[in-house]
């Protein structure tokens, strides 16, 4: 496969965003985390619609400390910052499954799911894309989105079969600011409904539309919680609080996603 990786152009990106709520771009070549960062910013000052790229992240991470590698120019890393001081604190939870709706829907011709409560998965094989990881920071949550777009296969870690790449899946567009643009104009419509209706999920529409475009309901899984016993079960539903519901022998529990190490297929 011949790629052609051209490092991204912040003046170029801009033109191509159409949403008028971000206000400020800046692509790094290089920095330990944008999530990092832009929540320093965010401490700061920054405004709400605040986003930064890096080209390439020492320090980038997953959830639970997880840690996330891709070569320069191999994929998009960012962070973007918002501010949802309208929405009660207990539906925060439901923005890094926002951005993954607003992902798979721009991804939709490699067959973009959703992974509870923070992977995109693409192809038959429902291998990961992407990992999305929010954090507060304030008053303010920063949203960090980790894209994998023209990884080969040699690329990718070896002890992660269950990875893949827009380009190994398929995908029509793997120009990256193109990408870019896309999500996050996606990115700001979702989450513009989610703030108009309070963060009530189901009267935005974002729960019907996670519901949709998730992979794990339906499914036997077992959730994995620090200190405690796994949880066998079938998940059933994604509640109003963005909390999965998994139903079991011992009857019906809710799980949120800071509470939960893995969910896996059981």
């Amino acid at each position: 496969m011949e790629l052609r990786r051209q490092a991204l152009n912040r003046n170029s990106v801009w033109e191509r965003i159409r949403d008028p709520f971000w206000v400020d771009l800046e692509v790094r070549e290089r920095t330990g985390s944008t999530n990092v960062d832009l929540a320093a910013a965010a401490v700061a000052g920054a405004p709400e619609g605040t986003v930064l790229v890096a080209e390439a992240q020492d320090a980038g991470r997953g959830r639970i400390g997880r840690s996330w590698v891709s070569p320069p120019g191999a994929g998009l890393t960012f962070s973007v910052l918002l501010r949802p001081t309208a929405v009660p604190r207990e539906r925060w939870g439901w923005l890094p499954l926002l951005a993954g709706v607003a992902l798979a829907s721009v991804l939709g011709d490699v067959d973009a799911r959703v992974k509870w409560p923070n992977d995109l998965l693409v192809g038959a094989r429902r291998q990961k894309a992407a990992g999305i990881l929010a954090e507060v920071a304030g008053d303010a949550v920063v949203l960090g989105i980790g894209l994998n777009v023209t990884l080969t296969a040699d690329e990718l870690p070896p002890d992660r079969p269950d990875t893949t790449s827009l380009a190994l899946a398929g995908a029509r567009v793997t120009d990256r600011g193109e990408l870019l643009a896309q999500v996050l104009d996606a990115l700001a419509g979702e989450y513009a409904s989610w703030c108009a209706a309070g963060g009530d999920a189901a009267a935005s529409g974002l729960q019907d539309a996670y519901r949709q475009r998730c992979d794990t309901l339906g499914r036997d899984v077992r959730v994995d919680v620090p200190g405690g016993a796994p949880l066998h079960g079938r998940a059933v539903e994604v509640d109003a609080e963005g909390r999965l519901v998994v139903e079991t022998a011992n009857g019906v529990h809710s799980v949120a996603a800071g509470d939960v190490v893995h969910v896996r297929p059981s």
